[in-house]
C-alpha cells in the first residue's frame, strides 16, 4: 500500500447539504457534508445505515452547477460516514477542487477582513 492510499488528503471544514443515494436505492436522503478532499468527505447522515463498501451516488451544487458524483462508503458510524469519491471523469474532480477553491477563498477573505479590523483597532 502506497503512502497516499494510507493517508488521506488533507480536509477542508465545511457544511453543505447534498443528497444522497445508495446504488440500489430507489430515492435519496439528505446529508451533510461536514469536511471534503479531492479523494472524499465525512457524510453526516445520522440515520446509520450507510454501511462499508456501500456505493453512493451524491448529488451537491456548486455556484449553480448541480453534479452527481460516486463514492464508496470506507467507514460508517451512527453520526455519519466516511466516503471516497470515484470519480468517473475530469468535471466530477473539478466540481470538488472549485467547491475546496470556493471555500479556501472565503475564508481568506474573512481573515484579511478581521485583520483589517485589529490593524484599525490596535
Amino acid at each position: 500500500m502506497s503512502t497516499t492510499e494510507k493517508n488521506p488528503a488533507p480536509r477542508i471544514p465545511l457544511k453543505l447539504d447534498v443528497e444522497y443515494r445508495r446504488s440500489y436505492a430507489r430515492s435519496g436522503e439528505i446529508g451533510h457534508l461536514k469536511n471534503i478532499s479531492l479523494s472524499g468527505a465525512f457524510l453526516e447522515h445520522g440515520n446509520g445505515v450507510l454501511k462499508a463498501n456501500d456505493k453512493l451516488l451524491i448529488t451537491f451544487i456548486v455556484s449553480g452547477r448541480v453534479r452527481k458524483i460516486q463514492a464508496n462508503v470506507i467507514w460508517s458510524n451512527r453520526l455519519g460516514s466516511g466516503v471516497k469519491f470515484a470519480p468517473t471523469n475530469n468535471r466530477d474532480v473539478q466540481i470538488v477542487d472549485d467547491l475546496m477553491y470556493f471555500i479556501e477563498s472565503k475564508r481568506e477573505n474573512r481573515r484579511d477582513v478581521l485583520d483589517n479590523i485589529f490593524k484599525q483597532v490596535g
